[in-house]
């Protein structure tokens, strides 16, 4: 079992840059690859970013790479989502995921595969 809960959203001009965090619960965490997805209204969600379990691998939506940055401290049970450069596109509710069937991929693209949400926080990008 792993309890996630996201922070570190909120309100920023274009251009700008915010940190998400997401703090686990639960000792499978390290053996986890964890995902960045967001969902904006009246969309799908979508995958934004993903680790593998030792940090070793990720992958990016082809929308945010070289903008967004994913990483994770398996000492202190976080994975993080830098994001640089935000447009208002990336408006949206993100939320962290934990996937324990293929912890060494970070090629995990569909919400299906991934096992356990966060609650989600919201990410406003103004023009």
């Amino acid at each position: 079992q792993v309890q996630l809960v996201e922070s570190g959203g909120g309100l920023v001009q274009a251009g700008g840059s915010l940190r998400l965090s997401c703090a686990a619960s639960g000792r499978t965490f390290s053996t986890a690859a964890m995902g960045w997805f967001r969902q904006a209204p009246g969309k799908e969600r979508e995958f934004v970013a993903a680790i593998n379990w030792d940090g070793g691998s990720t992958y990016y939506a082809g929308s945010v790479k070289g903008r967004f940055g994913i990483s994770r401290d398996n000492a202190k049970y976080t994975v993080s989502l830098q994001m640089n450069s935000l447009k208002p596109e990336d408006t949206a509710v993100y939320y962290c995921a934990a996937n324990l069937r293929s912890p060494g991929s970070a090629y995990n693209l569909h919400p299906t595969e991934y096992d356990f949400w966060g609650q989600g926080t919201q990410v406003t990008v103004s023009s």
